[in-house]
């Protein structure tokens, strides 16, 4: 998996209060309709060495709330993502998922990850096993479920993202975007209360990452948590309850979907006018 760079450019301060702004304004009406964030970050900050990639990432996200982090590569995104489900350990501020202070050196990951599942560009699967071997494996290693119980969990996983015929089938015979259906099946498997989603379309072309975005939207619309860093800037529109585009290691501007079409800042308006 890559580390995001970020540029060390001058903060235009003319420009960052109204981003700030947005964020306070969409914050009170999220709260209202979720007492306790399902995924909270305060004031997070990140380096790797010198590179200081995240510059005090704020923000919550309700259950059954979808948000799209959207941002040029090296804006953050990805990092703050990762960070979220502790594959990054963060520098300062606090990151709370499920009831769980990821930020503390003493947190039980086994149970962190059981409650919240992550999908990446790549799809990371075992070529040797079957995609239902694959889709069992943690179920039965991580939470001791029998074979048959894991067996049918599989099942219901690949019925949901479209694949029921091929549990018997070796990756090597599936399409990219097949491939990418069964990565989300496994992250399923393991009944996690939060998704997150890496940039899990770049690799493919237009059909297939239609066949992947309809999963994402399927489970959007089930009610899933979820949290999604995206070049698909219609997709987003659509689908997420709160876009987030980061600059520059910074929340910059955040709004529902309509904010695509009436951003704020100039740095997202130049940011959409390379069509991305």
């Amino acid at each position: 998996m890559k580390r995001e760079d970020t540029m060390n450019l001058a903060q235009d301060a003319a420009v960052q209060p109204v981003a700030h702004a947005a964020l306070s304004a969409q914050q009170p009406q999220q709260q209202g309709q979720q007492q306790q964030p399902v995924v909270e970050l305060k004031d997070v900050h990140k380096s790797f060495g010198s590179n200081q990639v995240l510059k005090g990432v704020s923000f919550a996200i309700p259950k059954g709330q979808v948000v799209a982090i959207i941002g040029k590569s090296g804006s953050g995104k990805s990092t703050a993502l990762r960070c979220i489900d502790r594959l990054e350990i963060i520098d300062s501020g606090t990151i709370n998922v499920c009831g769980h202070a990821v930020h503390d050196p003493a947190i039980d990951l086994r149970q962190l990850r059981q409650d919240v599942g992550i999908v990446f560009q790549s799809y990371n699967l075992f070529p040797h096993l079957t995609v239902e071997q694959n889709i069992t494996l943690a179920p039965k290693a991580v939470k001791n479920l029998p074979t048959a119980k894991a067996r049918e969990i599989a099942a219901r996983t690949l019925q949901q993202v479209g694949l029921a015929d091929k549990a018997q089938a070796y990756p090597e015979q599936l399409s990219g975007g097949q491939q990418q259906r069964v990565a989300i099946a496994r992250s399923l498997a393991m009944e996690p209360q939060v998704m997150l989603f890496d940039e899990v379309t770049s690799a493919l072309d237009p059909q297939l990452t239609g066949e992947v975005l309809r999963v994402i939207e399927a489970l959007a619309q089930g009610g899933m948590t979820m949290v999604l860093v995206t070049h698909e800037m219609e997709f987003a529109a659509r689908v997420a309850d709160t876009i987030i585009y980061m600059h520059e290691g910074k929340v910059w501007e955040t709004g529902p979907g309509a904010m695509l079409k009436n951003p704020q800042t100039a740095e997202l308006r130049d940011f959409l006018s390379h069509g991305l």
